[in-house]
């Protein structure tokens, strides 16, 4: 097997949300975006994960930045061994495999997506080591900035590097802060049990709720600005899943079931080829 296709079957094993669009890119474009979305879930993974403490959590984010901050032309296969050096055993696959999604991509953009990546490791690292404490909206926003609204930007530096889209960037920073604020009111309850509470003081449900809406209209708006192709098309998809989820969450469900998942994708690509 392949690069890519090891990495779209690591892709479909992590995310069926990414996983859907990414697979319906084209060559070059598709590596780009794959590369972007696995390293950035390999460094996710190590934020998330349920047994690491803080400091440990930081360690290993700090040393994957480095690594790629080091980066020339390429990286040497034991580039990042050293940084996962007593924590082999701990991580996920898709962390210890950073090194090969950060070569996926074409060499004319992968060292927008290592420095997008060496970039939220550090800001993922400020966060472990301060154990996320959301006090105000300021503070959400920065760390939705960090997580999220990069990544709404690197997605629009991807777009114009394949083929000259351009976009509005503060609506793309909107666009990543609009899914991850999504995420944040799904995966509230697990956070809790785990000791965080991305919240800010006084804030409830729908105050947090109300911000996702913010966002996601401005979502909205940077999609429907696209022009038709494959940036439209990826966009379109996790944004339908975010209302829908948003939705969902709003009428007492826990999540979109794998059949509410197919009924909003088939808007825009025939789910019947993903399916099968």
């Amino acid at each position: 097997m392949d690069l890519r296709q090891d990495a779209l079957q690591i892709l479909k094993e992590t995310s069926r949300t990414f996983y859907i669009p990414i697979s319906i890119l084209p060559s070059g474009l598709q590596e780009a975006v794959a590369s972007a979305y696995l390293c950035m879930r390999a460094i996710d993974e190590i934020e998330d994960h349920p047994e690491l403490d803080n400091a440990t959590k930081a360690h290993l984010l700090h040393n994957i930045s480095q690594t790629l901050q080091a980066g020339v032309d390429g990286f040497a296969v034991d580039a990042f061994a050293v940084g996962f050096k007593g924590y082999e055993n701990s991580l996920a696959e898709v962390s210890l495999r950073v090194r090969e999604w950060s070569i996926l991509a074409p060499e004319s953009i992968a060292p927008r997506i290592w420095d997008a990546t060496a970039a939220m490791a550090d800001r993922m690292a400020y966060w472990a080591e301060r154990n996320w404490k959301i006090e105000t909206e300021s503070d959400l926003d920065r760390y939705t900035f960090g997580v999220a609204g990069a990544v709404g930007l690197l997605l629009s530096d991807l777009w114009s590097w394949y083929d000259g889209t351009e976009t509005n960037r503060t609506q793309a920073i909107a666009f990543g802060r609009g899914l991850q604020a999504v995420n944040i009111l799904r995966n509230n309850a697990e956070d809790l049990t785990r000791g965080v509470d991305f919240f800010p003081e006084g804030w409830h449900y729908e105050h947090l709720q109300k911000y996702a809406r913010r966002n996601l209209s401005l979502a909205d708006s940077y999609t429907n600005s696209l022009p038709p192709g494959p940036a439209l098309q990826f966009c379109q998809i996790p944004l339908a899943l975010a209302h829908g989820t948003l939705e969902a969450l709003a009428n007492g469900k826990e999540k979109l079931s794998r059949s509410d998942v197919y009924a909003l994708i088939e808007n825009f690509i025939d789910v019947n080829v993903i399916a099968g």
